[in-house]
């Protein structure tokens, strides 16, 4: 029986996973994913007449409800003209509610009205089909894996996000 590893291979050679041939499966994988989940997407924003944008800013609203304006920006890498543009746009279909901080009047906080809500859970419901599926196939072991090298992929600030995102989860959002 052979383990793969050879004695005069560099550190990590021997590792299948770390080879280049696997490192470009992979990334061929990620891109091909997220095109064929946007096209799973796609029947959805178009009876909506919402585009990617607008997906992003609903996406971003469900798993942070109360995000400040700023942050949002921050997060979705968007100048503050793109994002204004998109948040009116969502504003005047009555996707978004808005309140000024309780820290800062000036500061508007962000989430999704019920109406957003209900868009947001139409999408996410295709979302949630995808992954389960691909999660139930994989097994426990595979998501753990996957999720592992999720968050190593992961900058420091979005690393921070996860973080921050879940710890409102756990006290809820509003400090409880």
């Amino acid at each position: 029986m052979t383990t793969g590893y050879r004695p005069h291979d560099e550190a990590g050679a021997g590792l299948l996973f770390l080879r280049e041939e696997q490192l470009r499966l992979a990334q061929a994988m990620m891109f091909l994913a997220g095109r064929d989940m946007a096209a799973a997407l796609e029947p959805i924003l178009t009876e909506e007449k919402l585009g990617s944008a607008h997906y992003r800013v609903l996406q971003v609203l469900a798993f942070s409800p109360g995000i400040p304006v700023s942050r949002l920006q921050d997060t979705l890498g968007v100048t503050k003209q793109s994002l204004g543009r998109t948040l009116g746009e969502l504003q005047e279909r009555g996707y978004l509610d808005s309140e000024a901080s309780l820290r800062d009047r000036r500061q508007r906080l962000l989430r999704l009205s019920k109406e957003g809500q209900a868009v947001e859970a139409r999408l996410f419901a295709v979302v949630r089909q995808r992954l389960s599926a691909a999660y139930r196939e994989a097994g426990g072991a595979a998501v753990e894996g996957f999720r592992r090298v999720m968050h190593g992929m992961l900058s420091e600030t979005s690393r921070a996000m996860i973080a921050d995102d879940a710890a409102g989860r756990r006290k809820g959002r509003n400090g409880t």
